[in-house]
């Protein structure tokens, strides 16, 4: 069976995917701003096996000012595997390395 900790690395492909998708990319001025994860949880409901084939679906779950919480469902054909959620906060990177939250650039949300 897959290990309970992939299925977060296989939201976050998702969730680059989307972003790509978009034309934007997550990474852009990672040296000034960046999207660090405050939360994050799945449920599981059925077993994924190696070499399934499954199909992760993605969408924004909730916008605020700093943060987009992304909803995503685990599906192999109809069985669904599962569904969580990652939560992300858009910051200013300080010159100390400490980082402060800051508002979501419209071009963004939009």
């Amino acid at each position: 069976m897959v290990h309970f900790s992939v299925f977060f690395r296989y939201m976050e492909e998702a969730e680059h995917a989307v972003w790509r998708l978009a034309g934007m990319d997550i990474y852009a001025n990672h040296e000034e701003r960046s999207w660090p994860r405050i939360a994050a949880a799945f449920d599981y409901k059925a077993p994924l096996r190696f070499q399934d084939e499954f199909e992760v679906r993605t969408e924004i779950g909730a916008v605020s000012r700093s943060t987009i919480q992304w909803a995503h469902t685990i599906v192999r054909g109809d069985v669904v595997i599962g569904s969580g959620t990652v939560t992300a906060v858009y910051v200013a990177k300080n010159r100390d390395g400490s980082m402060k939250s800051t508002e979501i650039p419209g071009e963004i949300t939009a």
